[in-house]
């Protein structure tokens, strides 16, 4: 299968393709460095703190993301949550893929766990692990989660979700 590399495009709610199952990254191939290296600077150019593979339309379980507090990069592959605390913590959410009428992100509160532990395969094929709290397991599930065709806005109620569509359907097309 060949992947185009070049000028990635975001892809907003709607996209099927944000609601598609991720396949298993087999093989660890200088496309998809490539497309870590974009998904990072694409990340960043737009304010971002993570941007998982179908958010440029591409249905491989990977992801990049950051820690706010250290400015420290994560490129990971294959991730798997494999432990999440009890404890759950709400804070205010958006996505770089549900923007509202004035091309940002809308922000609703969402609960998740306050921790997690996360496994993933790093760009040289290192296997990785880590407890994550705060902010990055926030973003670390809100990713992951990508990667499984769930968005930050299937959390919401009923009421609240309705109320992020609203100004979704507003966003210029």
């Amino acid at each position: 299968m060949v992947m185009m590399m070049s000028n990635l495009e975001m892809k907003l709610c709607g996209d099927l393709v944000l609601r598609e199952k991720c396949d298993v990254v087999e093989n660890i191939t200088p496309d998809i460095l490539h497309t870590l290296d974009e998904m990072v600077q694409m990340m960043r150019d737009q304010n971002g703190v993570g941007l998982a593979a179908p958010q440029v339309n591409i249905t491989k379980r990977f992801l990049v993301m950051m820690n706010p507090d250290t400015d420290e990069v994560f490129k990971m592959i294959n991730p798997v949550i494999t432990k999440k605390s009890d404890k759950l913590c709400t804070m205010e959410e958006g996505c770089l893929s549900v923007l509202g009428p004035d091309d940002l992100p809308v922000f609703a509160d969402v609960s998740r766990p306050e921790s997690v532990e996360v496994e993933w395969t790093d760009e040289n094929g290192k296997p990785m692990a880590a407890k994550m709290s705060g902010l990055p397991a926030r973003i670390v599930q809100h990713e992951t989660d990508h990667l499984d065709g769930v968005l930050f806005i299937d959390y919401l109620s009923p009421v609240h979700r309705e109320m992020v569509m609203r100004k979704v359907r507003k966003h210029k097309k």
